[in-house]
């Protein structure tokens, strides 16, 4: 009996084959040494019968899935940032010959842990991280405990310093308040990010230690806590507002909330930059667009994303490397930043 479904089978499938036997079909399409003439018949079948490969089989038998998984957590899935950083991921992972494989991290460093977890379980060839609740330590462990390459994006890892890429935020904080300073200002108010991020800590930091090293002293009053939406940025305002205090200067955390920021700013009838300069950070493509157009730390995700992706391909073919990779950001100035009172 099975060998009768055998051959009922090995004839429905020759049918599709343009009547050429499996193992030559196999050759051509997977490369092997066959003629011209049967390559000609084999790819003018396919066409006919629109057959397409068994990717799982090809995947057990090549040993690679010719995948990249990237772990985002949903918290940063609000404003312009997001998209672009996943636009770029996407592209550049296809640029490769590869596709992108998106895992959710949620609201937790187990969340995260699982979104991983599920990517090696898809056998993803490598793996792209972008952190919010894993420590440093956790994620040099997890480098450590896995065989598939894996790239920690924006994140400073101490172990294997050579598997993350990143951005100094501090340092792009605190070269946004010296330029302040140096224009003028004294009295410069900020809106942080969410206290839950590293980077909303870094550049939090950032805004302190310029005013400490200028002998400015620290007015609690004039940080605002902020969660790098729009609406966080204007209610950021508005807090700045009913605690009485004034500033000539604001730094938001993200351009999302500078922008929130400007409208409140209007709407109390307080002009930027005449009476306010504003500025702030991943100079998102609507920046320029804004009236006045908006100063903006510009943070090089892009070439972040694309080193983080050669390094993860070069690891594949076996290569490593022994040398960490940091991009600085730099501080385009626009229309909202001018001098200020004490120039």
């Amino acid at each position: 009996m099975q060998q009768e479904e055998s051959h009922g089978n090995d004839a429905g499938g020759r049918k599709a084959r343009g009547g050429i036997e499996g193992d030559r079909f196999a050759g051509a399409v997977g490369h092997g040494y066959v003629s011209q003439e049967t390559k000609d018949r084999v790819f003018k079948a396919v066409a006919e019968s629109g057959y397409r490969p068994n990717l799982l089989a090809r995947n057990l038998a090549t040993k690679t899935t010719q995948t990249l998984g990237l772990v985002v957590t949903n918290t940063l899935y609000h404003g312009v940032y997001f998209s672009e950083l996943l636009y770029h991921v996407a592209r550049m992972t296809e640029d490769k010959g590869r596709q992108l494989i998106l895992a959710d991290g949620k609201h937790s460093a187990q969340e995260e842990r699982e979104a991983i977890q599920y990517l090696l379980d898809l056998r993803c060839d490598a793996i792209i991280i972008y952190p919010r609740f894993l420590t440093v330590d956790e994620m040099d462990e997890i480098v450590e405990n896995h065989s598939q390459p894996i790239m920690v994006l924006n994140r400073r890892l101490r172990r294997h310093a050579s598997h993350c890429v990143w951005s100094d935020q501090k340092a792009s904080a605190m070269r946004v308040v010296e330029r302040l300073i140096a224009l003028g200002h004294r009295d410069i108010a900020f809106i942080t990010g969410s206290l839950d991020s590293p980077t909303g800590v870094e550049r939090l930091a950032g805004y302190k230690d310029a005013l400490a090293g200028h002998g400015i002293a620290l007015n609690e009053a004039l940080i605002a806590e902020g969660r790098w939406t729009p609406e966080t940025g204007a209610a950021g305002v508005e807090s700045l507002r009913q605690r009485g205090v004034t500033y000539s200067a604001l730094v938001a955390s993200n351009d999302d909330m500078a922008i929130g920021a400007m409208k409140q700013l209007h709407q109390l009838g307080v002009k930027v930059p005449e009476q306010v300069s504003v500025v702030g950070f991943d100079d998102i493509a609507l920046a320029p667009y804004m009236v006045p157009s908006l100063a903006s730390v510009r943070v090089p995700v892009t070439e972040m994303i694309k080193e983080s992706i050669n390094r993860l391909i070069f690891m594949l073919d076996g290569g490593e490397f022994n040398f960490q990779q940091s991009f600085p950001g730099a501080l385009i100035e626009r229309e909202s930043l001018v001098a200020g009172p004490c120039a």
